[in-house]
């Protein structure tokens, strides 16, 4: 009951704005305590002015309309740019069947560390980006890491060696690292807990959006057969060029949160912040709390989502790097694999869409991200096991490439599950700090396990991502476990103190994490 103790602490001694005495715990004050609209020394300075002191209800007409409203500016916004983002990160696998390796002198593991290094460097700067996330104005802070990064894919076309190379993907992590933590932060502060799940999906799918647009564009691309520029050359200028245009585009029109945007009136800024009340995980602070750095260090949660994002991403970075590489190897030209690029991105979309819309409906996050392994693991088996000798295999090998990949929902859902489950904006940067190193930490593995020598069949490689897979489904199991322990363990403690209960979420924004805040409950 560490969790509930600590809640009575910050509730009793620290929420009172009527004057009373910090030894007082009798339920007349704890009827005072939620007359007013949580502790004033805990609230973010800037939120305080637009928390109203009395909880308004956002009808269901005024929540519609404000909801498009985000959706048309700011979910519009993090889309492209998340887009974009996966855009440019996936030139590499595009160009690699474009002559690039050849081009610059690529041999043995080069081509693999060329995806390790963006990894590495992320996994070193990702704990800096996030505490530098919760101090700064997060959406100029991302318009500048969009306008570097762009710059820098650009200045891939000049590299004509392994060390050219290398600098720039290394510099293309450090400033694309800030994206995906930034959109967890943004995901929790614009829109209600419910919704986030949806949101986060959105968003994420652009990974599997780019491989249908960027097989696309790669495939008109690989018809430059002449001219001062190479094939892939021409694209990551083309790509460096398109997202600095879109830099700018963020710099001027995505808000820093509810109460800086400008583009909407005082009283919907009122109203923003009103409707994400009930998320119970606040919406903005910049105090730097080490109670709140602490517990996410003890958090069994917290190291089970940084475990899942190491398991998935082990994979997804090889495959990734080299899904070309592979359907190559099925036997398919350059081009068919450009086109048979699409599908796999359509895959990839249609199962984080069906994941999530089978959670929004039913519930069972958990048991549903489990479920999507199991494709995974057959397809593995089957790519392990059946040698390409004929049409019929080549055929069947694709599917079950194609099916390997339905793991990815896993990934989208417990992004989704960070941003709702972890409540205080340190503990929130420092879960997400540490999930971020661990997705990189396992994003630079990925390439690794695929030798060159084992090229097409990369036995080692898929070797290693079947005992992710199986190590997956445990961890996956022992956090539905533990959240189904926690929630009961408040529903006990809420029964016997009535007066703790805050049904009205006066407490919303008083930046408790939610081991601290007793009526938060999991979400699983």
């Amino acid at each position: 009951m560490i969790a509930v103790s600590e809640k009575v602490e910050v509730s009793s001694t620290k929420s009172s704005n009527s004057g009373h005495e910090k030894s007082s715990n009798s339920k007349k004050d704890q009827q005072v305590e939620h007359t007013n609209i949580g502790n004033k020394d805990r609230i973010d300075p800037e939120l305080a002015k637009y928390a109203s002191d009395e909880i308004i209800e956002v009808d269901e007409k005024t929540n519609h309309r404000l909801k498009w409203m985000l959706y048309r500016r700011v979910l519009f916004i993090m889309t492209v740019t998340y887009f974009l983002q996966a855009l440019d990160k996936g030139t590499l696998s595009f160009a690699s069947i474009m002559n690039l390796v050849e081009d610059t002198g690529l041999v043995g593991q080069q081509y693999s560390w060329l995806t390790t290094c963006i990894y590495i460097a992320v996994l070193i700067v990702e704990y800096p980006i996030n505490w530098i996330i919760q101090r700064v104005p997060i959406a100029k802070y991302l318009a500048f890491n969009i306008l570097a990064w762009s710059i820098v894919l650009a200045c891939h076309a000049i590299c004509h060696n392994f060390v050219g190379l290398l600098i720039c993907r290394t510099l293309l992590g450090i400033f694309e690292a800030s994206c995906q933590p930034i959109f967890v932060v943004l995901s929790g502060m614009w829109f209600k807990r419910e919704e986030q799940g949806m949101i986060v999906t959105v968003w994420y799918m652009m990974n599997g959006f780019q491989q249908i647009v960027g097989g696309l564009l790669a495939y008109a691309f690989t018809h430059i057969t002449s001219g001062p520029l190479r094939s892939w050359q021409a694209l990551v200028i083309t790509y460096g060029g398109f997202s600095f245009v879109w830099g700018l585009v963020v710099l001027f029109f995505l808000p820093d949160s509810p109460m800086r945007a400008k583009c909407y009136s005082e009283e919907d800024k009122k109203l923003l912040v009103e409707r994400v009340r009930s998320n119970q995980t606040g919406l903005q602070n910049k105090t730097w709390r080490k109670d709140q750095f602490i517990e996410a260090l003890k958090d069994p949660q917290v190291w089970a989502y940084a475990a899942v994002a190491f398991l998935t991403t082990l994979p997804t970075s090889g495959l990734g790097a080299f899904a070309n590489i592979i359907i190559t190897g099925f036997g398919f030209n350059v081009l068919e694999t450009q086109l048979l690029a699409m599908v796999l991105g359509a895959y990839i979309m249609f199962c984080l869409l069906s994941s999530s819309y089978i959670t929004k409906r039913w519930g069972h996050t958990v048991l549903v991200m489990m479920a999507y392994v199991v494709p995974s693991v057959i397809g593995t088996i089957v790519l392990l096991a059946v040698e390409n000798t004929s049409l019929a295999t080549q055929a069947g090998l694709l599917m079950c490439y194609y099916l390997v990949l339905s793991f990815w929902a896993t990934s989208t859902l417990a992004i989704s599950l960070l941003s709702r489950n972890i409540g205080g904006q340190t503990k929130k940067s420092a879960a997400v700090a540490i999930n971020f190193i661990f997705w990189a930490a396992g994003n630079a593995i990925g390439p690794q396990v695929f030798q060159a020598r084992e090229k097409p069949r990369y036995f080692t490689g898929f070797a290693v991502h079947i005992v992710c897979y199986a190590v997956l489904l445990v961890v996956l199991g022992l956090l539905r476990w533990h959240f189904i322990r926690e929630n009961r363990k408040k529903a006990l403690y809420l029964a016997e103190r009535i007066e703790e209960q805050d049904k009205e979420g006066a407490h919303a924004f008083d930046d408790l994490t939610d081991r601290q805040n007793p009526n938060f409950v999991y979400i699983y």
